[in-house]
């Protein structure tokens, strides 16, 4: 029932204008998908951002594709609170001067008590929906369009700069996206999937995708953690959920909870348990097994917005290795290159494809010579996709173990290393509730490794506690892994969708301001990482 008034109210249908953009700034819910597939039928572009988002944060992303259409909410509820979403709404349409129509969805009040009279353009979903039915709505047609017509922009993280804004198509999301759910993990219609993510996320598009194999999807916004930390197992036991996808935060938080959802609940229909986000503790693994279900298999899949997918990622058909991401996914060329250009095996390197993907990015928009595109993927090694991670390819067992974004990579006295392979070490300390490492550099251009403690609950950072980190670095790696500082800090930065960001530490140690700040869910930890006496003499 969207498409109707999608053609005759934003006048979007092809051939006239067949690269408009539609956009949602909607949590995930019933409304985003049906926006997003109404669009796609008639050959929009769909473009969505979640409500956390800030006004920068939205204008940074939106103002660059320019939508002619929005559908938002007037509020949203999380951790049992309610959020007040027209003002941003408002001022985000003030910077948009190309949209045509701005749907408002009544999504906690009732519509009788939403005025919507200072937002231009501005209608709610119902009368929206009204303009498509009678005699003077248009005919239906879904539009036949070629493999590699756009559908999705999505966006870079911006914590350095503008986000990019990349361009993917149908037919390489749908064929990508189908390999990974029927291929790799055996997905059919008797699946019941839920994967914890917004809107802003790529999850969220992987997500929907699991329609086109006839499973059913289960759309969840909100707290993971309210009104219970067991809210998601609830929901496995209440509606027959065979594959939760999660973030590796979230798994690592109910560990450290003490909850035994193997205990507490019954969670006969699980056969996957999928995670993402940032790499999965080896420790997390074990929790998995032990205290949430013995026979499932335990999903570490890992790609990126650039890709819309995953380069690795969960396998039925081979075993689950601790710490290790099973595979390389089918028809993805990934290796691990060194600084040479050259392929190695069980030691670290970037991580590269060396082949086309028909999951790639079409194009960036509004990048008319495509400098930008051969720059964040092809400057690197000539010809060939580097992808901006760090990874290390087991010889043995084929599995692959993440260690950090390229950016945030460590190379003190020439030794090269990611920041994972710190962070598997030093989480495993119960006293430590998280952590984070990064870079320091002095104006000789020297490097040396600051790592940061977030102390977990009763528990204190002590001198004994830095010796026994500091010996376990050195007998698990080597001495020249060991960081030249371990200090105290109350708080780690994260993107709104549960990323840990070295880099803007990096920037703020360095005396360097953090300009995108929108995008982190806790920004204010950023300001805990400046002028720190023990940083001012390096």
């Amino acid at each position: 029932y969207f498409l109707d008034p999608l053609v005759s109210e934003a006048k979007i249908h092809p051939p006239s204008s067949v690269f408009a953009t539609v956009s949602g700034y909607l949590p995930n819910g019933i409304h985003a998908v049906e926006a997003m597939l109404a669009a796609a039928s008639i050959g929009g572009i769909w473009s969505a951002t979640s409500p956390d988002f800030g006004i920068n944060g939205v204008l940074d992303r939106f103002s660059q594709i320019q939508p002619k259409l929005i559908f938002s909410v007037e509020a949203v509820i999380y951790n049992g609170k309610r959020h007040n979403h027209l003002e941003k709404l408002q001022s985000v349409v003030k910077g948009l001067p190309d949209l045509k129509k701005v749907v408002v969805i009544p999504y906690v009040s009732s519509r009788e008590s939403i005025d919507i009279s200072r937002i231009p353009n501005s209608v709610f979903l119902e009368d929206f929906l009204g303009t498509g039915k009678g005699d003077q709505a248009p005919q239906l047609e879904f539009e036949q369009l070629p493999f590699s017509h756009p559908l999705f922009i999505m966006y870079s993280s911006g914590t350095t700069g503008a986000p990019k804004c990349m361009v993917h198509s149908a037919g390489g999301t749908l064929i990508q996206h189908l390999k990974e759910h029927i291929l790799h993990g055996n997905m059919s219609s008797n699946d019941v999937i839920i994967y914890y993510t917004t809107t802003g996320w790529m999850m969220w598009n992987w997500l929907v995708s699991a329609l086109a194999v006839g499973a059913s999807v289960v759309l969840y916004d909100g707290s993971p953690l309210v009104p219970s930390p067991n809210v998601l197992w609830d929901l496995v036991d209440r509606l027959g959920i065979t594959i939760l996808g999660t973030g590796a935060k979230w798994l690592a938080v109910l560990e450290e909870k003490n909850l035994k959802p193997c205990e507490t609940h019954n969670l006969q229909t699980l056969h996957t348990i999928l995670s993402t986000g940032s790499p999965l503790k080896p420790q997390s693994y074990e929790y998995v097994y032990k205290h949430i279900k013995s026979s499932v298999l335990l999903g570490s899949i890992s790609g990126g917005t650039d890709i819309v997918s995953c380069f690795m990622g969960h396998n039925v058909t081979i075993p689950v290795y601790k710490g290790e991401i099973q595979a390389r996914n089918l028809a993805m060329a990934v290796e691990a290159w060194n600084e040479q250009g050259e392929p190695v095996w069980g030691e670290s390197g970037e991580l590269v494809c060396t082949k086309p993907m028909p999951c790639q990015p079409t194009h960036f928009w509004n990048d008319e010579n495509g400098n930008k595109y051969r720059k964040a993927y092809f400057s690197r090694f000539s010809g060939v996709w580097a992808h901006g991670d760090y990874c290390k390819i087991n010889p043995q067992t084929g599995g692959i173990i993440m260690l950090g974004r390229s950016d945030g990579t460590l190379n003190p006295s020439g030794v090269r290393f990611g920041s994972s392979e710190i962070y598997n070490i030093v989480e495993a300390f119960e006293e430590v509730s998280d952590s984070l490492c990064v870079p320091q550099y002095n104006k000789h251009g020297e490097e040396r490794v600051v790592l940061f403690l977030k102390m977990g609950t009763n528990h204190e950072f002590r001198p004994n506690l830095v010796k026994r980190i500091r010996e376990a670095i050195r007998v698990a790696l080597s001495a020249r892994h060991v960081p030249s500082l371990i200090l105290e800090t109350g708080g780690i930065p994260y993107t709104i969708n549960g990323k840990k960001v070295e880099v803007a530490v990096k920037q703020v140690i360095a005396g360097k301001e953090v300009a995108k700040r929108d995008i982190f869910s806790n920004p204010e930890t950023l300001d805990l990482y400046r002028n720190i006496p023990e940083l001012q003499d390096f």
